[in-house]
């Protein structure tokens, strides 16, 4: 049952589906045989091939028929799948804030000031001021 104004939540990948995920998403589509390529271990085809079309089912990869072969590829970038599951977690939290800011507390410094800039910039544009 979804909570009233709760996202979907976004689908939770396996090892070797994050690792096929990866392997898109940093080196574009590809054909089963080339993802296998692009792994740092050598598994079965059919394996990747069972991957592929659990990640189709989860409505994360697209599957483009190229005469004999079948070319995969990311549905949505990297950052739109993560930043998915980090608003899902924010929402299903049961203390919005304290989740929030214990998390803002793990942040690196240079990620601080990264996020620091972006609210600047973005409270600016708001007020007309521009970025």
């Amino acid at each position: 049952m979804t909570t009233p104004g709760l996202a979907a939540e976004p689908p939770r990948l396996g090892a070797l589906e994050a690792q096929v995920m990866d392997a898109l998403w940093d080196h574009g589509p590809g054909t089963i045989r080339d993802i296998i390529n692009r792994l740092s271990h050598d598994p079965a085809y059919t394996t990747i091939a069972t991957v592929l079309r659990n990640l189709d089912g989860k409505k994360l990869v697209t599957a483009l028929r190229q005469g004999h072969s079948t070319r995969y590829e990311a549905r949505i970038p990297r950052e739109e799948h993560v930043a998915s599951v980090m608003r899902h977690a924010l929402e299903s939290s049961r203390d919005r804030t304290a989740s929030m800011l214990h998390f803002i507390d793990t942040i690196p410094p240079t990620d601080l000031d990264l996020l620091r800039n972006y609210l600047r910039a973005r409270t600016d544009g708001a007020d007309g001021g521009g970025r």
